[in-house]
Parts: structure tokens; C-alpha cells; sequence
């Protein structure tokens, strides 16, 4: 065990995610998965969507995280009305020089959080394509990269229906976990009238300080490439994906993108926990978040009243675990 123990150098990882942790207790209550679930994102180079009803903590946990990161932040309110220019940015005459110049648009950051995404129309919905998987914009010809850092936090309201539009699979399929926030317990909710109670500042944020700079977030990533995924595990990936696609519940499944985001989250998750090895349980416990918004049922199982957590849960039954 020593021998794993001290081929990676994880030192700056844990500490960062212990103080981390520490900073957002105290304005998270309860969220401690969702919370664990963004950091892995983060040093997986994946975008998060977050899904619950008004007033669950989503835009305040998204940001919160961007607090903790000393590294650029924009936020994005999605409405109806708004265009793909809007986000990405346009081409603007210059009289001077006789030319068009690019002035570049909110996407161009570190953090970008889109409040409400499912409020925009497809249009500005299949803007985000090229710019969550590649991390580029091209405008008129011309490709602008983005930072390294480029990450998406998406929240989505699933009750409100008016004035909402569907995400479309192409896009979904390019968040690597969608991320369910239920409401509080009890106690959790004694927790968070208190803690407002006591901070007449709260919403500002302003008592959350920085945790980890950008030099530091892309160093940790650059480790996470040497985690020890074993070929067994690498094929136990491809076996849970690929039975997606011919379980009888469902209508679509998951993509070979979905494999290549459990694969790169398990490590992250690993690495998280002290370990610079991928256990199958690793794999398990993010399988769900992974798979669960890129699988559709078929209408046999909607009417059955099965949802695609359980039908995640039937299959990580299924798949024999390797040894």
C-alpha cells in the first residue's frame, strides 16, 4: 500500500479540498455531495447542471464555489429573449481601422454560471455546443480559445414548465453530472435560519475567501492523469456504458463521451479520497450522476412508474464487479 501511497504526490490536493470544504460550511448546510460532486467536476475539466426548485441553494453553491476559486467569474441569466451574441460575443464595426473587431462575450471566463439555462430558446441553447466541448469560440471564420479553466455551472428549474425550454440530448450529453438538489431536512434548515440570522451579508458572500488560484487547479489536473486506473476497471467502465444500450427500459444510452467522464471522474474522485488508485467503488458511486441525465426511458417503463436513477441502480447490480 505504501507504494501507491507515494507515487503521486497528493499533499496539495487534500489540503486544498479539506479548507475548501471547511470555507463552505459556512454558508452550505446539507450539500456536502453536490459540493464533493462540483470539486470533482472541477479537476475532471467537466460542466456541472444542477437541478432542484426555487430556493435550494443551487445559484448560491455555484457561487460559492466560484468564491473559493481565485479565478475569474460570470454569470449568465438565461431568458427567453436571449441571443447566441449574447454569450458568445459579436462582431463590431471599427470606422478607424475600416474592419470588424470581435468583442468577445460573458462565456469568455473562468467560472461561467448560467442561471436557468432551460429558459433559452435552441438557438442560444446550440451556441453552447462548440464551447463546452472544445473550450473555443469560432466567430466569422476565426477560432478564440478559452482558458484552460473553462467551466460551465448550469442550474435548471424541473418544475416550472412556462417559458421553459427542453435541454437537447447533444447538450446534456456535454455536462459531466447532473446533480439532483432536493429540499433540506429539519435540521438542516434549522441550520441555514441561523446561520442567516447571524449574517446580515449572507447573500453577498463576502465572509467566503479564496481557496485555490487557477496556477493550482491546473497543476492538480496535470497529477490526475498519472491515477492508476487498472485495465479491469477501464473495461467495467465500458461494460456499465455499454449496458445502457441494451437495457429493455430504455429508448437511448449513454454515449462513449459519458465512459471518457467516469473515467476521468473516478480518478479525480479517487485522488479526493487519498488515493491515487480507482477502486470499483469509485466508479459506482459516480455512475449515476454520469449516466443518469444522458439515458432516456422508453414508454413502457414511464408507464411501469421507473425512473433512470433505478434503472442506473439495476444495472450497477447487473455488471459483475471485477476482482
Amino acid at each position: 500500500m505504501s507504494e501507491f501511497e507515494n507515487r503521486i504526490d497528493l499533499k496539495l490536493l487534500n489540503e486544498k479540498v479539506a479548507k475548501i470544504k471547511t470555507e463552505a460550511r459556512k454558508a452550505l448546510v446539507g450539500q456536502d455531495k453536490m459540493l464533493d460532486l462540483i470539486l470533482v467536476a472541477l479537476l475532471a475539466e467537466g460542466h456541472v447542471l444542477i437541478e432542484g426548485v426555487p430556493g435550494v441553494a443551487k445559484t448560491l453553491t455555484a457561487r460559492l464555489t466560484a468564491r473559493m476559486i481565485d479565478a475569474e467569474f460570470k454569470r449568465i441569466q438565461f431568458t427567453p429573449d436571449l441571443m447566441p451574441a449574447d454569450v458568445l460575443g459579436t462582431s463590431i464595426f471599427n470606422p478607424k481601422k475600416a474592419e470588424f473587431d470581435y468583442k468577445k462575450g460573458p462565456i469568455f471566463s473562468n467560472l461561467v454560471l448560467i442561471d436557468e439555462i432551460n429558459r433559452a430558446p435552441a438557438k442560444t441553447q446550440a451556441s453552447l455546443f462548440e464551447v463546452m466541448e472544445e473550450k473555443q469560440v469560432t466567430n466569422d471564420g476565426t477560432t478564440y480559445p478559452l482558458d484552460p479553466l473553462f467551466m460551465v455551472l448550469a442550474t435548471q428549474n424541473p418544475i416550472e414548465q412556462e417559458g421553459t425550454y427542453r435541454l437537447p440530448e447533444a447538450q446534456l450529453d456535454r455536462f459531466i453530472f447532473k446533480i439532483k438538489v432536493d429540499y433540506p431536512k429539519l435540521e438542516e434548515e434549522f441550520q441555514v435560519l441561523h446561520l442567516v440570522n447571524g449574517n446580515f451579508g449572507f447573500k453577498q458572500l463576502s465572509f467566503i475567501h479564496p481557496v485555490i488560484n487557477r496556477k493550482e487547479v491546473i497543476e492538480i489536473r496535470e497529477n490526475l492523469r498519472q491515477i492508476l486506473t487498472k485495465d479491469s476497471l477501464v473495461e467495467y467502465i465500458a461494460h456499465l456504458v455499454g449496458k445502457t444500450r441494451s437495457h429493455p427500459s430504455l429508448y437511448l444510452g449513454a454515449s462513449p463521451r459519458a465512459s471518457i467522464d467516469l473515467l476521468r471522474s473516478s480518478k479525480a474522485y479517487a485522488a479526493m479520497q487519498g488515493r491515487d488508485f480507482v477502486t470499483p467503488e469509485d466508479i459506482q458511486y459516480l455512475f449515476k450522476p454520469v449516466v443518469d441525465h444522458r439515458i432516456i426511458l422508453n414508454p413502457e417503463a414511464e408507464m411501469q412508474g421507473l425512473t433512470s436513477t433505478e434503472v442506473c441502480q439495476q444495472i450497477i447490480e447487473q455488471v459483475t464487479v471485477p476482482k
